[in-house]
C-alpha cells in the first residue's frame, strides 16, 4: 500500500486541532499560492484539501470528485457549502495551532480568502461531547488505508484522498435531559461500556451506520473531533475514503432514503455545513500537485 499520502489522514487524531475554511478571490491567479502553501505543509502537522470550484479552475479531473449534495427529508436539512481549500492543522498546543494558521493565511491571502475558523480539541479518550466513544469501527492498519486512499490511478493520484466534512451542531441540553436507556437507545450503545445494544430500535445510529451492513461495505476513516464555542459546541465530522461512495451510502441510510426510517442521531444534532476536498499525496516532504499541472 503506497505511503505517499498526507500522514495525518492515518494517525490518530490530535490533542487539538484548527480547522482553516478559504474562498477563491474574484479575478485571481491562485497558482503561486497553492505552490508556496505546498511548500510548507508536509501533510503531517498539517492536512489540506481542495474543493471542486478550485480543481475545475485549474482544469484537474479527479477521480471520483464532485460537489456536496445537499438533502432534505422531513424536518431535516442537510446543508451543501461548498469552499475552495480546507486546512487541518493539527498539535498539541493552542498557541503553535495559531502560528500555524497565520503562516498559512498569510500565504494564501493574495489569492484566497479566510471564511471560518473551527478549533476542536480530542475530549477525554476520543469521544464526542454527548459522551459516547466516536470512530469506534474504524477500520485499521492496511484496511485503513485501503478504505481511505486512492491506488492504482496515476502519479500525482495515487495515495491521494477524498474528505467529506461536516459541522454538527449539538442539542446538549436535549442530551441531558433524556433518561440513561433513551439515550443509550439513541445511539445503539450503552455508554457505560460502549456495547452495542441488540434490542436498540432500527433508528438507532449505531444500527443506521453499521458500515458492514451495506454492500459493499461502506468503510471510511474517520478522524472527527469535538468543537465549542460562542455559538454552540457540537462535531466537526470528517471521513476520508477512496471515494465519497462509502459516506454517500452512510449519510444516505441515516436519511432514510433507503427504508424510511430516518437516525435518531438528528434527535440531538444538526449538520450546519457541508463539504468535499480533495486531498494530495505528499512527494518528497511536501504536496504533490503534479494533478493540478503545478
Amino acid at each position: 500500500m503506497t505511503e505517499n499520502h498526507q500522514q495525518g489522514i492515518t494517525e490518530p487524531a490530535p490533542r487539538l486541532a484548527r480547522y482553516m475554511i478559504l474562498s477563491l478571490r474574484p479575478d485571481t491567479e491562485p497558482r503561486q499560492s497553492l505552490k508556496d502553501l505546498a511548500g510548507v505543509v508536509d501533510g503531517s502537522n498539517c492536512v489540506v484539501g481542495i474543493g471542486e470550484s478550485l480543481l475545475k479552475y485549474l482544469g484537474a479531473d479527479i477521480p471520483g470528485m464532485h460537489s456536496f449534495p445537499a438533502h432534505s427529508v422531513a424536518g431535516i436539512d442537510v446543508p451543501s457549502t461548498p469552499a475552495a481549500i480546507w486546512c487541518w492543522i493539527r498539535g498539541e498546543d493552542r498557541g503553535e495551532l495559531v502560528h500555524a494558521s497565520r503562516t498559512i493565511e498569510s500565504l494564501l491571502s493574495p489569492d484566497f480568502e479566510l471564511v471560518k475558523i473551527i478549533d476542536a480539541f480530542q475530549y477525554r479518550d476520543s469521544r464526542d461531547l454527548s459522551g459516547y466513544e466516536d470512530g469506534t469501527e474504524n477500520p485499521k492498519g492496511n484496511d485503513a488505508l485501503a478504505a481511505a486512499l486512492m491506488t492504482g490511478q496515476a502519479e500525482g493520484l495515487d495515495g491521494s484522498s477524498l474528505v467529506a466534512v461536516q459541522q454538527w451542531l449539538h442539542d446538549l441540553d436535549y442530551v441531558d435531559s433524556m433518561e440513561d436507556e433513551e439515550r443509550d437507545h439513541m445511539i445503539g450503545r450503552r455508554l457505560s461500556d460502549n456495547e452495542e445494544i441488540e434490542d436498540a430500535p432500527e433508528s438507532a445510529h449505531v444500527k443506521r451506520t453499521a458500515q458492514e451492513d451495506f454492500e459493499p461495505e461502506a468503510f471510511v476513516l474517520r478522524r472527527s473531533m469535538p468543537w465549542a464555542d460562542e455559538s454552540g459546541e457540537g462535531l466537526v465530522f470528517v471521513a476520508f475514503g477512496k471515494s465519497f461512495d462509502a459516506f454517500e451510502a452512510l449519510l444516505n441510510r441515516m436519511l432514510g432514503k433507503d427504508d424510511g426510517i430516518v437516525d435518531a442521531i438528528f434527535r440531538m444534532s444538526q449538520a450546519i455545513s457541508g463539504n468535499y476536498f480533495w486531498c494530495p499525496p505528499v512527494k518528497d516532504g511536501q504536496l504533490d500537485l503534479r494533478a493540478l499541472k503545478l
